[in-house]
């Protein structure tokens, strides 16, 4: 099972970032798009690549709006060259990148069309542009591999489009085993049992502390942006507890200026048992448990979210170091 860091880009201080995700043992280092929040991810990404030489880099997620999937092709298949053959393309229908500017989450089939057209050019293939032949011309002299696409799912529709399309596909549905069971088992049923599956993973948010509650608080900030996928307007609440609709149905109001702060209003409402039971928190050894399970049903990748430095600190750096010192050695048993 692979492990990934999942963190915001920056200009300053990624290539550190990206050193210590490889010197810890991660395999991965994923950053989020959203353009109004920080600055651009493949600017940043490229910057890690240079900084790296094993870590595999890409968005965790980019968005089908932005970027005409020429652009978003053209981008990744650079990060692609620029660092040896280590880029991944993570994709979703589109959040804070797009409330920021006006938008709502891409359509189902826009998003499918979309998908569809950039596995066109990645695979270097020809687009019809209105009679016009579209392509990545300089693709052919890539000396790399095509870049695996990894889409982002909560809901079975989209994670029914992400199986019949990508390589890879992540689930955002938290860490309880019977969730993500449901998940995994979609893919295998909307594709069948003959078919070659695509890799499954997961994106998780994880705080390893002694202190329950205070990893609840670290947490709780990057809770509220995975688990609002479930609560907004309209999302399918497969698997899901009882119990938690009232939770879900708050993070259906979600306090946008305050998109992934502990102190927003969404954030705040969400109950303490919650978040034990939507991410991985707490000491070394429950967190290692938890971990174990996800990794026995099956799940190739984790893109793990820890405790942001810019909110809490050294306390944040601390719980990250701790997981590459006390729970990834564990996991990789």
């Amino acid at each position: 099972m692979e492990v990934w860091h999942l963190t915001p880009p920056s200009i300053h201080g990624i290539e550190s970032v990206a050193a210590d995700a490889e010197a810890w043992g991660f395999d991965g280092l994923a950053l989020t798009d959203s353009q109004n929040q920080s600055p651009d991810t493949y600017v940043a990404l490229t910057l890690a690549a240079r900084a790296t030489s094993t870590l595999k880099l890409g968005p965790g997620v980019t968005n089908a709006l932005t970027r005409h999937p020429a652009v978003t092709a053209g981008a990744i298949a650079s990060l692609q060259e620029a660092s040896d053959g280590r880029a991944m393309l993570g994709i979703g229908r589109g959040d804070s990148s797009l409330f920021n500017i006006g938008h709502k989450p891409v359509g189902l089939a826009a998003f499918e069309a979309y998908l569809r057209d950039v596995q066109i050019y990645l695979s270097g293939g020809t687009l019809d542009a209105e009679g016009y032949d579209s392509t990545l011309k300089w693709l052919p002299n890539s000396k790399q591999g095509k870049v695996p696409l990894d889409v982002a799912a909560t809901g079975p529709k989209v994670i029914a489009i992400g199986a019949r399309h990508a390589e890879r596909v992540s689930f955002s549905v938290g860490a309880e085993p019977e969730r993500v069971s449901w998940a995994m088992a979609h893919v295998r049923e909307t594709l069948g049992p003959d078919a070659k599956l695509p890799e499954m993973g997961l994106y998780l948010n994880v705080c390893v502390d002694d202190d329950v509650e205070r990893a609840a608080e670290m947490a709780r900030g990057w809770v509220g942006i995975f688990a609002h996928f479930t609560g907004m307007p309209g999302a399918t609440r497969n698997r899901v507890r009882q119990s938690d609709h009232l939770t879900f149905d708050r993070l259906g109001d979600y306090d946008k200026p305050r998109h992934g702060r502990p102190d927003a209003a969404h954030a705040q409402a969400l109950p303490q048992e919650f978040i034990e039971r939507f991410a991985v928190i707490g000491p070394p050894s429950v967190c290692v448990e938890k971990l174990k399970a996800l990794r026995d049903l099956g799940v190739h990748r984790i893109m793990i979210t820890f405790p942001r430095t810019d909110q809490f600190g050294d306390a944040a750096r601390h719980a990250t170091e701790r997981f590459a010192r006390d729970v990834l050695p564990e996991i990789r048993q």
